[in-house]
């Protein structure tokens, strides 16, 4: 399958691009030794991240392939 809309894969790319940064700043907090609570807030954020674009590739299939 490949994503056609440009609006969709626009979005996917900056949800994507989004989600890399979040990691980055993970591992930036390791580093500084920060509190766990924090890291782990972070983490859960990216999952959510993670599944939204996740649901977005999921509804671009429906539309393309299975509609």
């Amino acid at each position: 399958m490949q994503v056609k809309s440009a609006t969709t894969k626009d979005e996917l790319k900056k949800r994507l691009r989004r989600i890399e940064g979040q990691v980055r700043g993970v591992e930036k907090m390791l580093d500084a030794d920060r509190d766990c609570h924090e890291i782990i807030q972070q983490l859960a954020a990216i999952k959510s991240a993670v599944q939204q674009a996740s649901l977005l590739v999921v509804r671009s299939y429906a539309a393309q392939c299975l509609l």
